[in-house]
């Protein structure tokens, strides 16, 4: 009897010095099922809550109220005029066909034309439409002043939109036009709104703009 008393008592003890780790086995165990989830609905959290940027997103393309009248298809469209050069791109454009008029007069298709890597202003039709008959018409007749207005237009660099938040850049007429704004919203000489921006040619950005620029 006492040695089956003693026995009982060895196994009594054995099994509660073992309780405690079982317990904690299972208490490790227990957390590691849950923390799992735990970090993936971080994750989530993460994922559903970042903040997106409030700047507008042009992700290179073609920006601005005007863009919606380019032709969507031909040689006149964004993938057209992306395959020529700024004056024969332009010349497909029908909002732009006072300008390319202007280029022609002053004897500068073949200077845009050849030129690398510029950007070019481009005032729409509604844009010369502002400048009174008799005015834009002298302005025509006169090539050394019509080379002067347009080339005041023209960039010697690619700009990006963002280029044009807070710039000032030489023209081509070695004047300074100053360029402000963000997002798809831009002003050129605090006086011309940008309608389409970061249109591509082959060798130019082009910003079409409602106002003839003029140098000083």
């Amino acid at each position: 009897m006492n040695s089956m008393r003693i026995r009982r008592t060895a196994i009594a003890v054995v099994a509660a010095a073992a309780l405690p780790f079982s317990l904690a086995a299972c208490s490790d165990s227990g957390s590691e099922t849950e923390a799992a989830p735990t970090a993936a609905a971080g994750d989530e959290a993460r994922a559903g809550t970042s903040t997106p940027s409030q700047k507008p997103m042009t992700d290179g393309q073609p920006f601005g109220p005007a863009c919606a009248g380019v032709p969507k298809e031909g040689a006149g469209s964004f993938d057209g005029m992306a395959e020529d050069p700024v004056a024969t791109a332009a010349s497909n454009n029908p909002a732009l066909s006072t300008l390319v008029t202007a280029v022609t007069k002053a004897g500068l298709v073949d200077t845009l034309n050849n030129a690398e890597d510029i950007t070019v202003f481009a005032p729409t039709n509604d844009a010369f439409a502002k400048i009174p008959k008799a005015d834009l018409d002298k302005v025509l007749a006169d090539k050394d002043m019509l080379t002067k207005v347009l080339t005041y237009h023209v960039v010697g660099q690619r700009l990006t939109p963002e280029q044009l938040e807070n710039g000032s850049f030489e023209t081509l007429q070695k004047g300074t036009i100053t360029t402000t704004g963000s997002g798809e919203s831009y002003k050129v000489d605090d006086s011309a709104k940008v309608v389409c921006g970061n249109v591509r040619t082959a060798n130019a950005n082009v910003y079409i703009i409602d106002t003839v620029l003029m140098p000083e």
